[in-house]
């Protein structure tokens, strides 16, 4: 008979060593084989460049929650300040680990080592995204409500997904619900890339009661952590 799963709460989770590693979105960069661009499925650089280029003194805001070593966030940086010195431009990176690549090299980019549960950020964006970050997150669905929420009215939101990781009490599947309540919302679930993008607020009737995280590999092959809820 298998044995029920023991249920970490947020602060327990985080110091898991699945969680609170330092391996995760590492390497990834903005653009080439192993990126921002492949992964996504578009280039972080040239949605938020095609609005400075349509509103010059528009002030533009990306926000990458679990960012790990900010590779990709380093590179965009260096990219707008040579395309678009003079514009309003704010990019915030999010891990939970600090081990950053380097330090930003100009007062545009925030590197913040944090949790993703917790944070808040100064302003809305126009683009959030969350790299195969979800995985490692107790709280999936919370923190999805709160990063579609930073959206500005024509923001745009990408993050890998995995509603397999979606548990009821009992530990039967939650996927269907949730990709449903994410396509009422307006947001679109590719199910092909394992991935919601676009801008909508999902409303999640669901209460969460804790995580595991010696549930195994999840799609890519990496431990994840599987999300409980009454819902």
């Amino acid at each position: 008979m298998p044995t029920d799963p023991v249920l970490l709460d947020n602060p327990t989770l985080e110091q898991s060593s699945v969680v609170a590693n330092n391996a995760m979105n590492r390497g990834r960069g903005l653009s080439g084989v192993n990126s921002y661009t492949r992964e996504l499925g578009f280039d972080p650089f040239e949605v938020l460049a095609q609005r400075l280029r349509a509103e010059p003194n528009a002030e533009v805001t990306w926000i990458d929650v679990c960012c790990g070593s900010g590779r990709a966030l380093l590179e965009a940086e260096a990219r707008f300040a040579e395309e678009f010195p003079n514009a309003d431009l704010t990019i915030i990176g999010v891990d939970l680990v600090d081990f950053f690549l380097s330090k930003p090299r100009t007062p545009r980019l925030h590197l913040l080592a944090t949790s993703a549960a917790t944070w808040t950020p100064p302003r809305t964006a126009d683009l959030v995204t969350c790299v195969h970050g979800l995985h490692y997150i107790g709280d999936k669905l919370a923190l999805i409500d709160a990063m579609t929420s930073w959206l500005a009215p024509t923001g745009l939101f990408a993050a890998d997904f995995d509603p397999a990781e979606i548990r009821h009490r009992d530990g039967s599947p939650a996927a269907e619900t949730v990709i449903e309540t994410l396509r009422t919302s307006g947001l679109a679930y590719d199910r092909r890339r394992h991935q919601i993008h676009g801008h909508g607020r999902p409303d999640f009737e669901a209460t969460y009661l804790g995580a595991d995280p010696a549930s195994g590999p999840g799609y890519t092959g990496q431990p994840s952590v599987m999300s409980y809820y009454d819902c």
